[in-house]
C-alpha cells in the first residue's frame, strides 16, 4: 500500500494514502491494520484518505506497524472483509451526506419550483406517510404513523402544502437521525462482540490443538465434548452426543445428534463427544450468533422499559383526543395541526434502546455480556447474590499441589493416567491435572476406552477391561463403591489438609489421589465487601468441594454463609429457598453442575472461561473472569435504571411543554415539529453518552 507518514508521536502515528479510501473499505482496511500484534486502534478517514494508528512496542512496534501498512494490498483486504463478516458500521460522513441530501432537495424545492409545480410534488411524496397510516388503520391502531399522516392532512385541509412540505421535511429528517443513531449503536455492540476471542479444538490425524475458531476454513475437523461449545455450522463426522439447541429453537430439551446431523453455531454439547466437521466459516456464523443476540435482547426487554414504551403507545390516542378537543373549542386548524406535531411514542422508545444499547456495548467493552435488558433490570433489583466455589471465587487455572499413590502405583503413573482421563474436558481442574502432567513431561498413549463425563460427579472409562474412575469423594467411594483404608484416609488428610481432592480408582480399588490447590481469586474478598454496600443482603457460596476447603475458601472470601458437598439438584434447591424467601437471586458460576441453578435464578451469571452449557443458560456472561466485573455490572445496572427514569420525564415534561405551547398559539406547527425532532435527537445523544461506572 503506497502511504506517506504525515506526522508521529511517540506511540502514534498518523498516515496519508494515495487517494480516498471507498467506505465499504474502511473497516476491512481497519481490521487489515489491526492484524498487526502491535497495533492497538486505527482509526481511517476515508474522505481525506488518511488513517492514524495507535501502537505499542515502541521502535519495534513502529517498524512492524509500518511493515504491515507496506504489506497491505487490495487481497488483503479482502481477506480482512471475510474474516470479519460484519456489516460496516454507519458513519458520520454517510449521515452528512443524507442530511445535506435532505435538505438541499427541500430548498431547491422550496426556491426553484413555481407553486402550483410545488403543491403537485407535495402532494404525491405524502402518499408514503398516507399508505403508513392506512396500514395501521387496517391492524385497527391508532399510533405514530396515524398522528404523523393526520398532522400532513390537516396541512392540507388548510390549502397550506408548504406548511405540509416543510412537516414532512422534519419528519424525514428526524426518521434519518434516529435510524442513524439506533444503527450506530447497534453497530457498535456487534463489533465490540466480534472482538471476543473464541477457541476450539482443531483436529489434525490423530492430535488436536486450540486454534482461534475464526482461523477455520470449511472442511476443516473439530471436536466438541460435555460442555463445550459449537462455534461453527457442520456436519457431524463421527460420535455421539446430545445438543442444547435453544438459542436457535427456543427448546429447552437437548437433541441428540449422529454422524451425518447437522450441527450449528451457538449451540452446545451437553454429554457426549462430536467430531464435526466444518460447513461454513467461523467469521460467518459468529457474525450470525451475535446478530440473534442482538435481536433476541429486543425481545428480553426490562419490565421498566416495556411499561414506558406501552404507555407511549397509549398516549397517541390521547393526542387525536386532544385534537379533537381543540378543533372543538378553538376552531383553529393551526392549533389542531399543533395538537398533532407532537408524540410521545418515538422519543420514549428511541431514548430507551438507545440507553440499553449503549449499556450492552459498554458492557461488553468492560467483561460482561448481557442478553437483554431485563437482566440489567433484575441485577440492579436482585438482594441476594449466590456463589459457585471452583472457578467463580477460586482461580480459573487451579494447581496440582500434590499426588499419592496406593495399590502398586507410583506418582508418575496416577498423575498420566488422570491426566489421560481429564485432557477430554473444559472444567479448571481437569485443566490442572493435564498441566501438571506436561510440565513433569508425563506423554501417554491412550490405554482406556472412550470416556463418560458424569455431571458433578467425574468421569468413568476402562483400562485394559477394568472399570475406572476419578472424581470427588462422593462419586469414586459412595457411588462407586470403593473402599478408603484408615491409614489411606489418615494420608490423604495429613497431605491434603485445606485443599480439593481428586480421587483414581481402577477396579474398585484406590490407586491414587491429587490435591488441588484451587486459590482464592485476586480482589475477590473486596469484590464481595463491595457487593454487600451496594445492596446485597445475603451472600452465599455453593460448592460440590468438601467441607474442608468449603470452609477455607468461604473465610478467604468474607462469606458466612456456605454449604458444601451438593449436588446440582442440591443448589437448584438452595436457589429455589432463596427465592421462596422473596429474594430476588442472582447465581454466578462456571460448570455444568451449576446450569440447573443458573436457570433458576432471576439472573444467571456465567463465568466466560467455564462450560459453554453454563454461559447457555445464564444470562449474563463475565468474558474477563474477574469479580470485579459484578460490581461493575452492579453500578451499570443501576444507572441504566435511572437513565431510564431521567428519560423518561425528559420526554413527558418537554414534549407537554410543546403540546401546550403549540395549543395556545405561543409556537407554529412547524416550529412545535422542529422542536419536538430536535429535542428527540438530544435526548437519544445523551442516552448514548458512556456510562460512569
Amino acid at each position: 500500500m503506497e502511504f506517506r507518514i504525515a506526522n508521529e508521536v511517540p506511540g502514534r502515528l498518523r498516515v496519508l494514502l494515495a487517494g480516498p479510501v471507498p467506505p465499504a473499505d474502511v473497516d476491512a482496511l481497519s481490521n487489515a491494520v489491526l492484524a498487526c500484534a502491535d497495533a492497538l486502534q486505527c482509526t481511517v478517514y476515508p474522505r481525506i484518505g488518511s488513517l492514524a494508528v495507535r501502537y505499542a512496542g515502541g521502535e519495534c512496534g513502529r517498524g512492524r506497524v509500518l511493515e504491515r501498512l507496506t504489506a497491505i494490498d487490495a487481497q488483503a483486504v479482502e481477506a480482512a472483509r471475510s474474516d470479519w463478516g460484519a456489516p460496516p458500521a454507519p458513519r458520520a460522513e454517510a449521515l452528512i451526506m443524507d442530511v445535506a441530501t435532505l435538505a438541499g432537495a427541500f430548498l431547491a424545492r422550496r426556491w426553484l419550483l413555481p407553486a402550483p409545480v410545488r403543491a403537485v410534488w407535495t402532494a404525491w411524496r405524502c402518499r408514503r406517510f398516507l399508505a403508513a397510516a392506512l396500514r395501521s388503520l387496517g391492524r385497527a391502531r391508532l399510533d405514530v404513523p396515524v398522528l404523523d399522516a393526520a398532522a400532513i392532512g390537516m396541512s392540507f385541509a388548510q390549502r397550506d402544502p408548504k406548511t405540509a412540505g416543510s412537516t414532512m421535511f422534519l419528519l424525514d429528517l428526524g426518521e434519518t437521525l434516529e435510524n442513524y443513531t439506533r444503527a450506530r449503536s447497534e453497530s457498535e455492540l456487534v463489533h465490540t462482540l466480534l472482538a471476543a476471542p473464541e477457541t476450539v479444538q482443531l483436529v489434525e490425524g490423530d492430535r488436536e490443538r486450540s486454534v482461534p475458531a475464526s482461523s477455520l476454513s470449511v472442511g476443516d475437523v473439530v471436536a466438541v465434548r460435555s460442555g463445550m461449545p459449537i462455534c461453527i455450522d457442520g456436519v457431524v463426522e463421527r460420535g455421539c452426543a446430545t445438543v442444547n439447541q435453544s438459542t436457535l429453537t427456543g427448546e429447552p430439551l437437548a437433541v441428540e445428534r449422529r454422524a451425518g446431523d447437522d450441527v450449528f453455531a451457538g449451540t452446545a454439547v451437553e454429554d457426549g463427544e462430536l467430531f464435526v466437521r466444518v460447513r461454513a466459516g467461523g467469521a460467518e456464523t459468529k457474525l450470525r450468533s451475535i446478530v440473534a443476540l442482538v435481536e433476541q435482547s429486543e425481545q428480553c426487554k426490562a419490565e421498566a422499559q416495556s411499561r414506558r414504551e406501552r404507555l407511549a403507545e397509549r398516549i397517541v390516542p390521547w393526542n387525536f383526543l386532544l385534537a379533537g378537543v381543540v378543533a372543538a373549542t378553538t376552531r383553529s386548524l393551526q392549533k389542531t395541526a399543533a395538537a398533532l406535531m407532537v408524540d410521545y411514542s418515538c422519543a420514549l422508545k428511541l431514548t430507551a434502546s438507545i440507553s440499553v444499547l449503549s449499556a450492552m456495548s459498554q458492557s461488553a467493552k468492560a467483561g460482561f455480556t448481557v442478553k437483554g435488558s431485563k437482566h440489567f433490570e433484575a441485577f440492579a433489583q436482585a438482594d441476594a447474590i449466590v456463589f459457585d466455589k471452583t472457578g467463580t471465587l477460586t482461580e480459573a487455572t487451579p494447581e496440582v499441589h500434590s499426588v499419592v499413590a496406593f495399590n502398586g502405583w507410583n506418582r508418575a503413573q496416577v498423575l498420566r493416567f488422570a491426566a489421560c482421563l481429564e485432557e477430554h474436558f473444559p472444567h479448571p481442574v481437569a485443566r490442572a491435572v493435564v498441566r501438571a502432567a506436561e510440565r513433569r513431561n508425563l506423554k501417554h498413549r491412550e490405554r482406556h476406552a472412550n470416556v463418560e463425563y458424569l455431571v458433578a460427579h467425574g468421569i468413568a472409562s476402562s483400562l485394559d477391561g477394568k472399570r475406572a474412575v476419578i472424581g470427588s469423594e462422593h462419586f469414586v467411594v459412595e457411588d462407586e463403591g470403593v473402599g478408603i483404608g484408615a491409614d489411606q484416609r489418615e494420608r490423604i488428610a495429613r497431605e491434603f489438609a485445606g485443599l480439593s481432592v481428586l480421587y483414581l480408582a481402577v477396579d474398585g480399588k484406590l490407586v491414587g489421589a491429587l490435591g488441588i490447590d484451587d486459590p482464592l481469586k485476586e480482589g475477590a474478598r473486596e469484590a464481595v465487601a463491595r457487593l454487600r454496600a451496594l445492596g446485597f443482603r445475603r451472600v452465599v457460596m455453593l460448592t460440590g468441594d468438601h467441607e474442608c476447603a468449603a470452609a477455607r475458601v468461604a473465610r478467604e472470601a468474607g462469606i458466612d454463609e456456605y454449604r458444601a458437598n451438593l449436588l446440582p439438584e442440591d443448589k437448584h434447591a438452595c436457589i429455589e429457598a432463596l427465592r421462596a424467601e422473596g429474594h430476588r437471586v442472582v447465581m454466578v458460576g462456571d460448570g455444568v453442575n451449576d446450569s440447573p441453578a443458573l436457570s433458576l435464578a432471576d439472573v444467571g451469571v456465567a463465568m466466560a472461561q467455564g462450560t459453554a452449557i453454563a454461559r447457555e443458560v445464564a444470562d449474563i456472561t463475565l468474558s474477563d473472569g474477574s469479580l470485579e466485573s459484578l460490581v461493575r455490572l452492579r453500578v451499570l445496572s443501576r444507572e441504566l435504571m435511572r437513565r431510564l427514569d431521567r428519560s423518561f420525564w425528559q420526554v413527558m415534561g418537554v414534549n407537554s411543554a410543546l403540546l401546550t405551547a403549540g395549543v395556545g398559539g405561543l409556537v407554529t406547527p412547524q416550529a412545535s415539529s422542529l422542536l419536538h425532532n430536535g429535542t428527540t435527537i438530544t435526548f437519544a445523544a445523551q442516552s448514548a453518552k458512556r456510562y460512569a461506572f
